[in-house]
């Protein structure tokens, strides 16, 4: 592994001690699972994530056994963030399908237990890449672990909303415009982050370069490999986590943010801009586009996706300008927050290359 990836894999893999400002009553949670959780038996203890920016993240133990909870951030929140009741519901039709996600076993509504909405789910286990260059894989191997994410994403991409139980899980038609304008309306709302000129920029310009067709699939929103756990040894996926953003959206938006991998900066965040992917075994941008086509029914070159990558850019950027609100209003879940704060601007000028790139 590359001192890089060391680095990042260290500051965002397992657990520390419960950060001040996000404890709770452990005696009350306790309560709560003894009533709502099979075979929960005290006492419990409770550790913090290292991962997770929006959704603070914890690990439950009691009994010999270890749970998964996570929970809206407590403070001042933007109206519609932070929906856990909404992961909790997606996390729950998915895996009524095969669909690798974690199992749900109870969601709270009651802020009285701690302190804000929550919900409890089994603790996958396995591995997962912070480094989208997967190091520690051999080279004869890689491919597959590539492989593995672009079935995941085609696999989601097919499945009928309405049959798994999802079909009134977001508006179907206008993603991109219904997008553009919340990203933007949120990212103009938050006066204490402040504005940028390339946001603005992007504000102005998206919404009038919408490509056409309109069709509609059950989106993840955040589909990245470190947001993803991979089985302990094999190039199998065991549990796709993260699910905030997810909604009914256009599949090309989803896909395109999950390829934006080949083209982000890997300090930002999982992604191989400058990376030798011939030495590495990893498929080309354009072979990965293929390979999901054929899986979907595509044709390739997929129509729209330079300025569904402009889109991504721009969406993720507003993500972490929402980040640096966080960072200043003192609520931001992950002790890396304020580095995605620092490196919005960057992030904003690059959506805003992509956006010119488009023409």
């Amino acid at each position: 592994m590359t001192d890089r990836a060391t680095t990042i894999a260290e500051a965002n893999s397992g657990t520390t001690a419960v950060r001040a400002g996000y404890g709770f009553d452990n005696a009350r949670l306790e309560r709560w699972m003894a009533a709502h959780v099979d075979g929960f038996t005290g006492p419990l203890a409770v550790e913090q994530f290292k991962g997770g920016q929006s959704n603070p993240t914890y690990k439950l133990i009691a009994g010999g056994r270890s749970w998964v909870l996570r929970r809206k951030p407590p403070g001042e929140l933007l109206a519609g963030a932070h929906a856990v009741d909404r992961e909790a519901r997606v996390l729950s039709c998915l895996g009524a399908t095969g669909f690798p996600v974690p199992k749900i076993l109870g969601l709270c509504t009651d802020n009285a237990v701690i302190g804000t909405w929550f919900y409890v789910m089994e603790l996958v286990e396995g591995r997962i890449f912070w480094d989208a260059t997967f190091p520690g894989v051999s080279d004869a191997e890689r491919p597959a672990y590539f492989d593995a994410m672009n079935a995941a994403m085609a696999q989601l991409h097919s499945l009928d909303p309405v049959a798994v139980g999802l079909g009134d899980y977001g508006k179907a038609g206008n993603y991109f415009a219904r997008q553009i304008g919340r990203w933007s309306k949120q990212y103009l709302a938050d006066d204490l982050a402040g504005r940028n000129p390339d946001m603005d920029a992007l504000v102005d310009w998206l919404p009038s370069h919408i490509p056409d067709g309109d069709e509609s699939a059950i989106v993840h929103g955040d589909f990245r490999c470190d947001n993803i756990i991979f089985h302990p040894t094999q190039p199998r996926i065991t549990a796709v986590l993260d699910w905030e953003l997810s909604t009914l959206g256009h599949p090309l938006a989803d896909f395109t943010y999950h390829a934006m991998m080949y083209r982000m900066e890997p300090d930002i965040v999982a992604g191989l801009k400058g990376a030798d992917l011939k030495a590495l075994n990893i498929p080309s941008e354009q072979d990965y586009i293929a390979a999901y086509c054929r899986r979907v029914g595509y044709e390739t070159p997929l129509a729209g996706y330079e300025f569904a990558m402009a889109f991504n850019l721009f969406r993720l950027a507003a993500i972490f300008h929402g980040i640096k609100g966080r960072v200043l209003r003192g609520t931001a879940a992950n002790a890396q927050a304020r580095q995605r704060a620092e490196a919005f601007p960057r992030l904003a000028r690059m959506a805003r290359e992509s956006m010119e790139h488009c023409g």
